[in-house]
């Protein structure tokens, strides 16, 4: 199963929100979609969802197009938080019982599982629980769904940290449980970065890359100790963001260390430390023109 997302354009209005989005994306992974407020995470979520054709381009799964075709749509989930939730009459139970309605392959059994799991009491209203349990009731929908293409878009958001952790751990068992495509959209970069397996960078409507997680990390590394002698060991180097502690200076650098420069950072006392995705994503996403 393959989603294909071809030359892809959305404009609204005279705003041009996505500019030649092209990326496939394969079962059995996890992939993390970041970008900073407005880069178009949402705006791409919405294509795939089939909520919004494309101006250009065009979205199929298994090469059947999406929008507007009620025998792939069916395949595709977008779970993203629900901010006023007070008009629900109905329980948590009764949310989870009409899953099938609207899933084929939801497994019932297996959302109130989650329910247990995040301790939400199935009886009480959906308008009377809290954002985080309202969250966590979105999330456990998601999970059971077993749906091919399923997307949280910050669906967290609300959850205490105990239950991110569940969540977590419950996305880690569903990739394993059923070959699926599951998108996380996240800005809780450093929590989740142990799930995806690949990564989505997104920056001004256009995709800045697309890249497996372990493959990425490896392109860089960050220096730090005392200013003059950062600056003098990354002087060649491609620095991509630069900021000071005190007297120390941190430099965030692409590329890779040969065993010589790691005898010489030793000697001038540099602490060289394995680049983290959250580094990255705040380095590339103020670096308009950089690239990997």
């Amino acid at each position: 199963m393959t989603l294909s997302i071809e030359h892809v354009d959305l404009n609204i209005k005279k705003d041009k929100i996505l500019t030649d989005i092209s990326l496939e994306l394969e079962q059995g992974k996890i992939y993390g979609l970041l970008g900073r407020n407005g880069a178009g995470k949402s705006s791409l979520l919405s294509l795939i969802a089939s909520y919004r054709k494309t101006t250009n381009g065009k979205i199929t799964l298994d090469g059947k197009t999406v929008y507007e075709n009620d025998a792939v749509m069916k395949h595709i989930n977008f779970l993203y938080n629900v901010k006023d939730a007070s008009g629900e009459t109905d329980t948590v139970k009764e949310y989870i019982e009409s899953g099938p309605i609207y899933r084929d392959d939801f497994d019932t059994d297996y959302g109130f599982t989650l329910l247990k799991t995040f301790d939400i009491d199935k009886d009480k209203k959906i308008s009377s629980l809290s954002q985080g349990q309202q969250a966590a009731v979105n999330a456990a929908l998601g999970l059971a769904s077993l749906s091919k293409v399923t997307i949280f878009d910050e669906v967290t958001n609300g959850m205490d940290a105990p239950t991110r952790e569940l969540f977590y751990s419950e996305v880690l068992a569903a990739k394993d449980r059923e070959e699926r495509i599951i998108i996380l959209s996240t800005h809780i970069i450093s929590e989740m970065e142990h799930l995806f397996d690949d990564i989505i960078m997104m920056h001004n409507g256009k995709i800045l890359l697309h890249e497996s997680t372990d493959e990425l990390l490896e392109k860089g590394y960050t220096v730090a100790g005392k200013a003059e002698r950062v600056r003098a060991f990354t002087d060649s180097k491609h620095v991509i963001n630069v900021k000071f502690l005190g007297a120390l200076q941190i430099d965030t650098v692409l590329g890779k260390l040969s065993y010589e420069e790691m005898d010489i950072a030793a000697d001038d006392n540099l602490d060289i430390s394995p680049l983290k995705l959250q580094e990255m994503f705040i380095s590339l996403t103020n670096s308009k023109k950089e690239e990997v």
